[in-house]
């Protein structure tokens, strides 16, 4: 894992965000490299939000991973701050390297860093290997999620 960086994501880290998004079965359906308009658009809000932390991870000047992290104070827990992490993706050509999991200390480190008592993440449910993965990182698949599109 030479010459790994993971960064703040910058606009125009965002044709490859989207990309790697959009790299797989579910994500094939759900994004549009093709007009990244809505993204940008997106990019701007989370930039301008302190509690959110989009990353790439950023070998010799390519982004090859991406996630985002989201942390939410809240009442719950005796007043406990949280950590979300979402959209983790690894280049195709990284998958097995070890960026993963790279990603995922680095979100649970940052949290840490942030207060966060807990952090937390979805998976869908057709993902058993991203679900064998996180498991072995350490994370419990202690709920059960719901969603309602709107």
């Amino acid at each position: 894992m030479t010459n790994l960086k993971i960064r703040p994501a910058r606009t125009e880290d965002i044709p490859a965000i989207v990309a790697m998004l959009a790299d797989d079965p579910l994500g094939a359906v759900r994004e549009s490299p093709d007009d990244l308009t809505p993204y940008r658009t997106a990019f701007d809000r989370l930039v301008d939000d302190p509690n959110q932390h989009v990353v790439v991870a950023d070998r010799g000047g390519e982004v090859v991973g991406t996630l985002q992290l989201t942390v939410i104070p809240g009442l719950s827990r005796r007043g406990s701050t949280r950590s979300v992490i979402e959209g983790v993706r690894v280049h195709g050509a990284e998958r097995g390297s070890g960026l993963g999991t790279q990603l995922i200390e680095w979100a649970v480190e940052e949290s840490r860093r942030q207060g966060c008592q807990l952090v937390q993440l979805t998976s869908d449910a057709s993902r058993a290997d991203a679900h064998r993965f996180y498991e072995r990182l350490g994370f419990e698949a202690s709920h059960v999620g719901f969603k309602k599109p709107l």
